[in-house]
């Protein structure tokens, strides 16, 4: 190579790498905003806090938004990549890549997150010190259900999931659990039964309400007597873009994974009770069919119509290991007059999960002013 070659070589390199921030800078400081390479010399620089600064540095890149999309593009149709947090499976099945991660990797223990038992230990005592009951619900991810639909070397039911473990030795301990796993397993035989959905994280209407079927059996069993409500339901349909299609971030995506229609079971004129003996602690698997469309046709509104009363709850998506406990902490009169607790949380947050598996103390409803 010559030497002007060389030197056009090196020049086209340096503007491919400093172009870029230079372009953003001037952008953000035209917005009224510091340049965000400042905030690297705002503190010390742990390794945490540099891979929190370079996450964010990417999403809020323009170079990044502009040309992720077409990259996204080409990997998809070359390499059929479809991003980071997706994991294309078998029949056109999706997974969300950390469901997947849950149920592949070996378990280890995770100082940086904490251990989920001893916050559900601590978590269970606190409760039963002020005499309410809980029930834990760890729900099951779609490749522990659907695991030979992610790859064609496993068939159904071989590949084991790590929260049994965790079941048992809760079980062990005295706290009640909702062992889905081997429900989902059994009835996943019928050829009519689709657990999850085929695009999405989530599970189908369906096993939403099966699931809230089974929680209330549960529940009924304590000294908790039915309400007086009776609810009516009604079936409608909803067309809905799968979580997973929208994390591959390509323009043409739905073209290629158009909408599933979901039919599902409506329950007219469910509303929560902040004031019902039975407090629902969840994440977005609580959330999908209940609060966004149709609505009032989720496992709350289910489980409300098999006790026949309204439930209080708190759902706050992909923060049910820690958050919704911390919000709970927040809103502690919700405490009052509460006779069971029901806490789910989808699986892969043992390993994964927002905030970790913190200690929160659960405040005495009943010395509250």
């Amino acid at each position: 190579m010559t030497r002007r070659a060389q030197i056009s070589f090196a020049g086209f390199f340096l503007t491919v790498v400093f172009i870029p921030p230079l372009v953003q800078a001037c952008f953000e400081v035209a917005q009224g905003r510091s340049p965000q390479f400042f905030e690297l010399f705002t503190g010390i620089p742990t390794r945490s806090r540099l891979r929190s600064w370079e996450h964010d540095v990417q999403e809020n890149s323009l170079t990044v938004k502009a040309s992720r999309p077409v990259v996204q593009s080409v990997w998809f149709r070359l390499l059929h990549y479809a991003g980071e947090k997706v994991v294309p499976g078998l029949d056109s099945w999706l997974f969300y890549k950390p469901d997947v991660r849950y149920l592949v990797e070996p378990a280890v223990a995770d100082a940086e997150h904490q251990d989920p038992y001893l916050a559900i230990i601590d978590f269970h005592k606190e409760l039963a010190r002020q005499g309410i009951h809980l029930i834990v619900l760890p729900m099951p991810g779609k490749p522990s259900v659907y695991p030979e639909k992610l790859t064609g070397h496993v068939s159904a039911g071989k590949l084991k999931s790590h929260t049994l473990d965790l079941i048992r030795r809760l079980q062990m301990a005295g706290v009640e659990t909702i062992d889905l796993f081997t429900v989902f397993q059994y009835v996943r035989q019928f050829p009519s039964a689709q657990l999850y959905l085929r695009l999405d994280t989530h599970w189908s209407p369906q096993a939403a309400e099966m699931a809230a079927k089974i929680a209330a059996e549960r529940i009924l069993a304590l000294p908790i007597d039915k309400g007086n409500e009776h609810y009516q339901v009604r079936n409608i349909e909803v067309r809905r873009v799968g979580d997973i299609v929208k994390m591959i971030q390509i323009p043409y995506v739905e073209t290629i994974y158009p909408r599933e229609t979901l039919r599902c079971s409506q329950v007219i004129g469910y509303k929560d009770d902040p004031s019902s003996p039975v407090l629902i602690l969840g994440d977005s698997f609580f959330r999908i069919y209940q609060t966004d469309e149709p609505k009032a046709s989720g496992f709350i509104a289910h489980l409300a119509r098999a006790l026949q009363m309204p439930v209080a709850s708190i759902v706050n998506d992909g923060g049910a290991s820690t958050l919704v406990r911390q919000e709970l902490a927040r809103q502690h009169e919700i405490l009052r007059g509460k006779k069971v607790v029901l806490w789910e949380f989808v699986e892969r947050d043992i390993r994964f999960g927002n905030q970790g598996w913190k200690i929160v103390p659960v405040p005495v409803y009943d010395t509250l002013p």
